[in-house]
């Protein structure tokens, strides 16, 4: 009546007993996938199989993990990025009105200048609108709640 396990049965034992070695796998797994080439050096990385990392790559629990990881990385990317802005801008500036910088390279910076300055009007008018809208759609939600009458 006791059957043995077979392989695969004995690995998820091994790796879900009290949930912190499968946890802690998976974690470092995705700790690699973000620092490595490729599927096969991750896996590497993280001391498991290529094959097991791309199963787990399949697992919708896993895929969620993995997208919130890239997520957090590509955040703190912008983060530096925007911290870098006001430095670029300086840059772009300087470039833009420096007499002895060639004309084409001013003419570069202005228009960068001037393409940037008409994105943000743009984002700037697209969140206004996007406001209305959801105000619209959901008036209690944002302050446009039903108007109480008085007795």
């Amino acid at each position: 009546m006791n059957k043995k396990p077979s392989t695969e049965e004995r690995e998820d034992s091994k790796n879900t007993g009290h949930g912190s070695k499968f946890c802690r796998k998976k974690e470092d797994a995705i700790a690699a996938l973000l620092t490595q080439r490729n599927v096969e050096e991750a896996a590497s990385a993280a001391g498991i199989g290529t094959r097991t990392l791309i199963r787990w790559l399949k697992i919708p629990e896993f895929q969620a993990a993995y997208l919130e990881a890239r997520r957090a990385a590509v955040a703190q990317s912008n983060a530096r990025l925007q911290q870098a802005s006001s430095a670029a801008v300086s840059t772009l500036l300087k470039i833009m009105v420096d007499g002895s910088t060639p004309a084409s390279t001013r003419v570069r910076a202005a228009d960068s200048v001037l393409g940037h300055a008409k994105q943000s009007i743009e984002i700037d008018d697209i969140q206004v609108r996007l406001t209305a809208l959801e105000q619209t759609a959901n008036p209690t939600k944002h302050g446009g709640g039903a108007i109480e009458m008085s007795q």
